[in-house]
């Protein structure tokens, strides 16, 4: 494959909705991906919602620049055991697996080679089974994942009606919504879709009355570039 750049412009701000998806076959039969950005070939850097239709399986491979995967729907399966929806898994540089999928297919939102290689913990959450804690408005209630250095990444759950300051984000922010509705000045965002926010770039999230849970990270755009993945 060519070298493809998606959205490969870090200072801009990109929204991606579930009405823009475009699927695509990947080099494995049954397992389609929906790029949201991109920087390489088959090993790239990149942001990618990934289909895997029921009893499936992928090649193995090794993570070379880490892999962060949250699954979305369905139950990912590889030989070290299966994780159901809404389970959130990090393996980083140097991992290896061989997915696996099952009768109930999977699909997931996944990021490739954006770990710093000192970040070497391996982590599984169930987050339908983890403990939240409240969140620092009335409303808001918060799951961490993960954090790093600068890095910080979490699930929020807004109740309806919830409205947060407006506030600028410092190293960017990227959200995935996992359900219900998200909204900000800029606009609205149903569930499946996801927004990457520049460093230094505003908003003033609300939720409406379909509230809405969120994958969250913030903190790692301010240094990202457009090097190839070689």
């Amino acid at each position: 494959m060519d070298v493809l750049r998606i959205n490969d412009d870090f200072s801009k701000r990109v929204v991606v909705r579930p009405e823009n998806y475009e699927w695509q076959p990947s080099p494995i039969l049954n397992v389609e991906r929906m790029m949201l950005d991109r920087i390489g070939g088959e090993v790239a850097r990149a942001t990618t919602l990934v289909r895997y239709q029921r009893n499936s399986s992928f090649t193995s491979h090794t993570h070379n620049g880490g892999e962060e995967i949250f699954v979305i729907e369905g139950v990912f399966s590889d030989e070290h055991g299966d994780y159901p929806k809404g389970t959130y898994i990090r393996n980083p540089v140097g991992t290896k697996h061989t997915p696996k999928i099952g009768d109930e297919g999977a699909t997931i939102f996944v990021k490739l080679h954006q770990f710093s290689a000192n970040d070497t913990q391996q982590k599984i959450v169930d987050t339908t089974k983890a403990s939240w804690s409240e969140g620092n408005i009335p409303g808001l209630t918060v799951l961490p994942l993960h954090n790093f250095q600068n890095e910080n990444v979490a699930l929020v759950c807004w109740q309806p009606y919830t409205h947060f300051t407006s506030h600028t984000h410092l190293g960017g922010e990227e959200i995935f919504v996992i359900d219900g509705v998200f909204y900000d000045d800029h606009g609205c965002y149903p569930k499946g879709s996801w927004i990457r926010s520049p460093h230094m770039s505003k908003h003033e999230p609300y939720t409406k009355n379909e509230g809405a849970i969120i994958y969250v990270k913030v903190g790692h755009l301010a240094v990202e570039h457009s090097a190839d993945i070689s």
